[in-house]
């Protein structure tokens, strides 16, 4: 077993924690691997465990969190007399390190930022370009050279980027560059006149690439970085004498002779150099590399009033990507706890790569069971661990010992390869709680090893990064999987949740990234619960949008789906970035892991009171998405779409609502479910597709109502409201039809009867489509609109009819024809004015879920409820003084005329007839849209609105029709023109002698018509007969005729004469 193995094989000792208990009176001594003491003092309430081993400020704070604890950042006064009383017993008056007060995780770039810089141009087209610093230079124990450049892809040949002659060597100190095979731009140093190896590289893509090169006489430690990263190290140099002062420093030109004799010219753009006497460290690269200067022993900063250049060398203006104003990037320093003053803790900054000691912190519970478990560990070890310690083959004592963190790659990835065979060999055992917990702090150590290169760049290496990553998400898979859920309700108390899990591997995936996708655009991960995919392209106009699913079933394929819109990709491109790279991951067995019996705060989505909320549980696969944009996190939106994996118990419903996991949230607990940024598209029969504006871990809560309809009610209201609205859509059609068939006279009060009955008509044939159209979700918004239109139409012509019957009682001083102008603005105007304004405030909130009907989550129902309270409260008031008038006119006239009882009959049928089309009209719609608007408040509530829609019909049907004295008038004549024109059928007439001064008239004989009840006797004799005779009348119109019926009666001749006069005629 490797040496790095061994320090990584303790880690599965458990013994991380403490060895004894530790006491309120002092705190306990304890050894880690390398001898420092660290002490551990406990409060009421909180753990703090002193590390004394010095640690830069990430460093320490990856320790703290593969403990299960945090940096203490002393927020509270009990933590503050905790730290206060360890620090004194311990004796330590050094800073130490503390939580910074910002946020854990720094803000993502949302898009590059640029700063213009001058730069100089050496045109491949010449050779003789070279740039001359003019400065004088000291004689130097330590040097280090940063400088931007940009290589020309055309050429291949060696180039010199700078070159240092002094008088006594012309080869001083030199960086020269040559392209290989494999289209990469070398970097070697040349020191003291000795070639060093060219190892260090970037591609030649024609970008820029900051380059710096370091030297330190003491130790001959020399290092070559590139962007950032320490790509070349060693130390076989010259450590006898300094680079010699006095030299000159010449930019794209090698010096065979001191000052001159240029060769291998460099051809590209080289800008922002500079020079310092000193061996920068890797800090300093960092911050240079994001632009941020470094002004401590500089010789030389970038001037060009300070260069001398040859005529062919251009300066040109140029915009360089700089990070370090947009990413706060730890260059200002981290928090330290410097002392204390009058009780006071006193802060400060410290560079965050100094190595201080720092604090812990940890819950006294978490503290307690890690003990626990601790203990019993070592008493009695799992099957998984007798087998990993047969694997490592080590003895107990050696896994006795503490480990301090895991310092390599290498060593990562041996510890993970004896973990994958220990956990398939114990398969059948399965994992312990303690085993758990050893495995997810592995997790967490190995996510936060830093990411430099392995010691060698072969293929091979490659090769191992990927299978490193195989099995780290092997062993994620077998902590999180769903056999171990009710250990996971065990490790409660020392772990945060699966959720660890999940941050564990987003930052190792997105740190190994790079390497992972070093020789593909394409990579997946696949083990049982958890599916990887990392893709890679290089941005560029016409870029494809980006799609991840989980895996595919049989019974639902394609269902676990989370994709990045093609505009915001495209965004991406215009914001100057050059390669994306996505990280998706999808896990599948969260879900149960969660505590069931913890309900997860959040506020009900449905507040109407329509439904019982009962609680809110997760109800899908967690699925994630992490974007790269050149390498660094930059966040963008999303459309994800997850499966419902929740079955609905019997008597529960559940509204979905699209969530992430916030670890910024609660960070004591690990993070928590938060909804800011994310909203539901749509909601679909067993799934929902969601947007959210940013990249993270995403899932699907469910809130859990209690069902207030059963599938039964819900079948009956549906067949019941189609057959309620057939009911009261008939009676409104044979309403309208009779209103047109029996040739009413045209009146502004059957017009606006009319109008209202064609207004409820359409609304009600639309509330019986609305069922079929819920299905499609625009054309659901188009049937909502227009049943708002036409029920508000509905409501806007019963106003109308209040307005009618106070002008024809109240106020008579308008005219027919202006009233029926306000008429139709008032009937038709208004309810499109009231649903435009509607639409364009809140078009998103206009809908709602699941039925086309408005959205009463929202405000929106007010824009129906409001008018309609008003119309009610209008006809109310209008009716109220009608009566008044009405009464109080009728008997003013009794008074007159007769004051008797009749004629208080009389005032009381004059004021039924008035009002009685109003004072039917205004309880019939307003109680049926009463029950309407609270129809989703009870089954009860829903069965009276069907029953009081259905007969809406039906009482219009008997107010404006059946019972209307028009109708029943035009009606009358009707039959009488019939009795009338049935004599049309006798015989001939005989005619009569005309005169001046008596119309022509016919007389004729005929046969009685039977059906005609005026020509039929029933109770004369059989044999009686009787004549009549028809008189035309030449000077009436066609349509007058005078009858006379000739019938014998007791010996004596009676005649009866009915006239008829139509309608119209004086």
């Amino acid at each position: 077993m490797p040496g790095a193995l061994q320090t990584g094989i303790v880690l599965f000792s458990f013994l991380v924690v403490c060895e004894s208990e530790p006491t309120h009176a002092g705190p306990d001594r304890m050894g880690d691997l390398h001898g420092q003491p660290r002490l551990d003092h406990l409060t009421s309430h909180w753990a703090f465990q002193l590390v004394n081993d010095s640690r830069a400020f990430s460093r320490a704070d990856s320790f703290c969190r593969g403990q299960f604890s945090s940096l203490a950042n002393l927020d509270q006064s009990e933590e503050q007399e905790g730290v206060k009383e360890l620090l004194r017993q311990t004796g330590l008056f050094s800073p130490i390190w503390i939580r910074n007060p910002r946020r854990a995780d720094q803000p993502v770039a949302l898009s590059k930022q640029y700063s213009q810089f001058s730069a100089l141009s050496f045109p491949k087209d010449s050779s003789e370009g070279f740039v001359r610093v003019n400065i004088s230079f000291p004689a130097l124990s330590s040097v280090s050279v940063c400088v931007r450049v940009q290589w020309n892809p055309g050429w291949n040949e060696v180039s010199t980027i700078f070159s240092y002659a002094a008088p006594v060597l012309n080869n001083e100190f030199q960086l020269r560059g040559q392209v290989d095979m494999q289209g990469r731009i070398l970097l070697a140093l040349i020191i003291h006149g000795k070639h060093l190896p060219y190892k260090a590289s970037f591609p030649n893509d024609g970008a820029w690439h900051h380059i710096c090169v370091m030297w330190r006489r003491s130790s001959g430690h020399w290092a070559i970085y590139v962007d950032g990263d320490r790509k070349d190290m060693g130390s076989e140099t010259d450590t006898s004498r300094d680079i010699d002062g006095d030299g000159i420093l010449i930019l794209g030109q090698d010096q065979d002779s001191f000052g001159g004799n240029f060769t291998e010219p460099f051809f590209g753009n080289i800008t922002d150099l500079s020079v310092w006497n000193i061996s920068l460290e890797t800090r300093h690269i960092l911050a240079l590399n994001a632009c941020s200067p470094i002004d401590q022993e500089v010789l030389f900063s970038w001037n060009l009033d300070n260069l001398s250049r040859h005529p062919v060398v251009k300066e040109v203006q140029v915009l360089l990507f700089c990070p370090a104003g947009l990413q706060q990037m730890e260059l200002q320093g981290c928090r330290t706890l410097q002392g204390w003053s009058d009780q006071l803790p006193l802060f400060g900054q410290t560079d965050c790569s100094d190595p201080l000691p720092f604090i812990c912190r940890s819950s006294r519970e978490r503290y307690l069971k890690m003990k626990q478990m601790s203990d019993s560990q070592n008493s009695q070890p799992s099957a998984f661990m007798n087998n990993l310690m047969k694997l490592s083959n080590k003895t107990q004592v050696v896994l006795g010992q503490q480990p301090s963190e895991l310092s390599s790659l290498d060593q990562v990835s041996a510890l993970l390869d004896v973990s994958v065979q220990a956990l398939e060999d114990t398969q059948q055992e399965g994992l312990q709680p303690t085993d758990m917990v050893s495995l997810i702090q592995l997790l967490s150590l190995a996510a936060d090893v830093p990411t430099q290169p392995l010691s060698d760049a072969t293929h091979h290496s490659r090769d191992n990064i990927q299978e490193l990553g195989h099995h780290f998400i092997s062993v994620a898979d077998s902590v999180i999987s769903e056999d171990n859920a009710l250990k996971w309700q065990a490790i409660k108390e020392v772990v945060n949740g699966p959720m660890d899990v999940v941050k564990s591997i987003d930052r190792m995936v997105t740190s190994l990234s790079p390497r992972l996708m070093a020789e593909t655009d394409h990579l997946t991960i696949h083990s049982p619960n958890i599916k990887l995919e990392v893709q890679q392209q290089k941005l560029q106009e016409g870029s494809k949008g980006s799609s991840f699913c989980g895996p595919e079933t049989e019974k639902h394929p394609n269902v676990d789906c989370i994709s990045i819109p093609h505009q915001k990709i495209q965004d991406l491109h215009n914001n100057g970035f050059h390669k994306l790279t996505l990280v998706n991951t999808w896990y599948g067995s969260l879900r149960p892991l969660f505590n069931p019996e913890e309900n997860i705060t959040m506020v009900p989505t449905v507040t109407d009171g329509s439904q019982r909320y009962l609680g809110t549980v997760l109800g899908s696969s967690v699925i994630s998405t992490t974007v790269l944009g050149d390498d660094q996190p930059v966040s963008t939106a999303v459309h994800f779409q997850l499966q419902h994996r929740v079955q609905n118990p019997t008597g529960t419903v559940y509204d979905p609502v699209c969530a992430f996991w916030d670890f910024d949230l609660t960070p004591e607990a690990g993070g928590w479910w938060n909804t800011r940024g994310c909203e539901v598209v749509s909601k679909q029969y067993g799934h929902t597709v969601c947007y959210c504006n940013h990249t993270t871990n995403f899932a699907l809560l469910l809130q859990v109502y209690e069902a207030q309809r059963s599938p039964e009610n819900e079948k009956a209201l549906q067949v019941l409201t189609f057959i309620g609205c057939g009911v009261s859509l008939c009676g409104l059609l044979f309403t309208f039809i009779l209103f047109i068939a029996v040739g009413v006279p045209k009146s502004d009060r059957t017009t606006v009867h009319k109008n209202l009955i064609v207004a409820l008509g359409v609304a009600e044939l639309l509330l019986m489509c609305s069922d079929w159209a819920s299905a499609n979700e625009a054309a659901c918004f188009v049937v909502t609109a227009l049943l708002h239109l036409f029920f508000m139409a509905s409501f806007s012509w019963m106003l109308v009819e209040g307005l009618l019957l106070w002008s024809k009682v109240v106020s008579v001083n308008i005219s027919e024809d202006r009233r029926m102008k306000l008429y139709y603005i008032i009937g038709w105007g208004l309810p499109v004015l009231i649903v435009g304004i509607t639409l364009a405030v809140s078009v998103d909130e206009y809908k709602a879920d699941g039925h086309c009907w408005l959205n009463v989550k929202t405000d929106t129902i007010w824009a129906f409820v409001g008018p309609v309270i008003f119309v009610l409260a209008v006809n109310a008031v209008v009716l109220c003084r009608v009566v008044m008038v009405t009464v109080s006119s009728a008997r003013r006239r009794a008074k007159m005329l007769s004051p008797s009882s009749a004629s208080k009959m009389q005032t009381f049928d004059l004021t039924w007839a008035v009002t009685r089309p109003v004072l039917i009209l205004l309880p019939v719609l307003g109680l049926t849209w009463l029950c309407g608007v609270l129809v989703h408040l009870s089954v009860v509530v829903a069965y009276v609105f069907i029953a009081l829609n259905a007969f809406q019909g039906l009482y219009i049907f008997l107010v404006y029709a059946v019972y209307n004295s028009e109708v029943r008038n035009a009606i009358k004549r009707i039959k009488e023109k019939r009795k009338a024109l049935s004599f049309t059928n006798c015989s001939q007439p005989t005619s009569f002698l005309p005169s001046q001064r008596a119309p022509i008239t016919s007389w004729g004989r005929c046969a009685p018509t039977p059906s005609s009840p005026e020509t039929s006797e029933t109770s004369g004799p059989p044999s009686s007969t009787s004549t009549s005779l028809v008189i035309k009348n030449e000077s009436f119109r066609k349509e007058s005729f005078v009858t006379f019926s000739l019938r014998p009666t007791s010996g004596n001749q009676v005649v009866q004469l009915t006239g008829f006069k139509p309608s119209g005629t004086t």
